[in-house]
């Protein structure tokens, strides 16, 4: 019994501690168009449009073009200064560039990059990523000159503000050969999603072959992180992929059946949405350490002469926000991924965010929520708190065998067993249960430390983000073990104390070996919490209590 505990606090200290040591928590980053300038029809999605394609595979829709005049493509050597438009929405403000008819800016207006009331507005493009995202191209023969495409936007104005209605946005194109490229974004007041549709046109005498492509592109806070996973991931094959940012190199392209593709760090994400499930492959790519660039690839098409073919397309680009994510549908909501426990730390997300519609404070959620698992984990406590308690009972007796057969191991262990089974004491009682709730404890720290809710969350007083560390003033000198910024962390500090209250009312080891070494756990839990987010560190404080607590009362009961 006592080597079990011993042993079960080393493995637990060694898996947090891996956890400290090794994966640092990243730092916090930072008019409706009516003259569309289109020479072609195109076939549109239906707007509303539920998914209920699942499992199919879509091909590209096909619409003749009438006769008409071919538009005068510019000189060669023409060239033009690419303008830009803003459309304003209650959900974010996003830059276009004519220069390839791509999202130069995407800002959302309910998260900063800091904790900061007055903080900048946290914006989903990375100067890096610019001229990336929503970027179309034609990877084969017969589009000469479209990856320097400008294209010519089809309003004279250069900001567009949504309430409650939609917004179409056309984008034009030809080259010399009269082919002929129109982008059309369709944007939502009340939605992340943005709606492209693709028409290419082929007004030249020659058909044309090659595979459509779209880009997203994203920097990643932690592409190294082993707490939660940040970089290139897809719903493909009706399954969640996520491809390692140091696997890129080797494995730089996957194929199947795609429901999106996508890219996220810890609280954010873009994902490339078709219409309908495709048989596609997603290309990926990596410069530098952190800026990720993936690629939706169609499969091969033709285009005839005189023929247009349309590809509809979403996209979605914003917070993973499980609420947000399932109103976009698409099974968007499979990105929020919580690892091995996720069958549990989702409907723990859940219950955490309707306690919080009650009272609305993360914190006071989180101690609720450690209290309601503490009430269904109870009997369990009940059973080890009691295996415990005997086991403190029998402590004298367990004593005077092992000093009367110190040189003899076989027989204290003869007469070791011989006690248990006369006080009908099982010596694994008191971890047994430990161990089975040892699976709500990962559920609850991944849930806690990937939920976009903790996110500059304020509990009270200094603790302003349950997402980051506590801190109690801020030092001008670094403190070893602690990440900046470098204060007091109250909450780890109570943390502590409240395992070696727990600790003192639990049996001592009786070899002195392990009473040392169990001597310095709470101390050792401290270091290694004393960078965690205050949201964690709040929950393991509470339920530290709750333990003490209903630990007491089976001391009392069974006295």
């Amino acid at each position: 019994m006592e080597q079990m505990r011993l042993l079960l606090a080393i493995v637990l200290s060694f898996l947090v501690f891996v956890v400290w040591q090794w994966l640092v928590v990243e730092p916090e980053m930072a008019k409706q168009v009516q003259d569309k300038g289109s020479q072609v029809e195109s076939t549109s999605p239906t707007e509303g449009k539920e998914d209920t394609t699942a499992g199919s595979t879509a091909a590209p829709a096909v619409t003749p073009v009438p006769p008409m005049p071919i538009p005068t493509p510019p000189p060669a050597n023409e060239t033009r200064t690419a303008r830009t438009i803003v459309v304003e929405t209650p959900l974010y403000s996003v830059t276009l560039n004519e220069k390839g008819a791509v999202l130069d800016d995407f800002i959302l207006k309910r998260y900063r990059e800091t904790v900061d009331s007055d903080g900048p507005l946290k914006n989903m493009i990375d100067e890096r990523a610019r001229q990336i995202n929503m970027d179309t191209s034609w990877i084969g023969n017969g589009i000469a000159g479209m990856e320097n495409a400008v294209y010519a936007l089809g309003t004279p104005a250069d900001r567009l503000v949504l309430n409650e209605e939609k917004q179409t946005l056309d984008f034009q194109w030809v080259n010399h050969e009269g082919v002929s490229v129109l982008k059309q974004f369709v944007f939502s007041a009340d939605s992340y999603l943005i709606e492209l549709n693709v028409t290419i046109a082929n007004l030249s005498t020659t058909g044309i072959g090659g595979q459509p492509a779209v880009k997203i592109g994203q920097v990643v806070g932690d592409p190294d992180s082993r707490i939660t996973f940040e970089g290139p991931m897809a719903l493909m094959d009706d399954k969640l992929e996520e491809i390692k940012v140091k696997d890129i190199a080797d494995k730089p392209d996957i194929s199947g059946s795609f429901r999106w593709i996508g890219i996220t760090d810890r609280y954010f994400m873009k994902a490339l949405i078709p219409e309908e499930i495709i048989s596609a492959t997603m290309k990926m790519e990596k410069i530098g350490d952190d800026l990720i660039i993936s690629q939706l690839v169609l499969e091969e098409t033709e285009i005839a002469p005189g023929e247009a073919k349309a590809f509809a397309f979403k996209a979605f680009i914003g917070p993973k926000d499980t609420e947000a994510l399932k109103t976009a549908n698409y099974e968007l909501s499979e990105a929020v991924n919580f690892g091995m426990f996720d069958f549990l730390a989702k409907p723990f997300l859940w219950i955490m965010n309707q306690i919080y519609k009650v009272i609305p404070n993360y914190g006071i959620a989180i101690m609720i929520l450690t209290l309601l698992t503490k009430i269904i984990l109870f009997p369990l406590g009940n059973k080890s708190y009691k295996s415990m308690n005997d086991m403190k009972r029998m402590q004298p007796l367990m004593t005077e065998i092992r000093e009367k057969y110190k040189d003899d191991k076989k027989k204290m262990n003869e007469e070791t067993m011989a006690l248990y089974r006369t006080y009908k004491i099982n010596p694994m009682g008191g971890c047994l249960p430990m161990v089975v709730q040892l699976p709500v404890f990962f559920a609850l720290y991944r849930m806690l430390y990937q939920a976009i809710e903790l996110r500059h969350a304020p509990f009270f007083g200094w603790i302003n983000d349950l997402s980051a560390p506590d801190r109690l003033f801020h030092f001008g000198f670094s403190i070893p073990f602690m990440q900046a910024p470098y204060g007091i962390p109250v909450l780890t500090v109570v943390m502590g104390a409240t395992m070696f209250l727990q600790q003192k009312m639990s049996p001592p080891p009786g070899d002195p070996t392990q009473a040392k070494l169990m001597m310095f756990m709470p101390l050792i839990f401290t270091v290694i919490f004393i960078n965690f987010p205050a949201g964690l560190v709040l929950y393991w404080l509470v339920n530290n209590v709750f333990s003490i607590a209903q630990q007491y009362y089976i001391q009392k009961k069974y006295a």
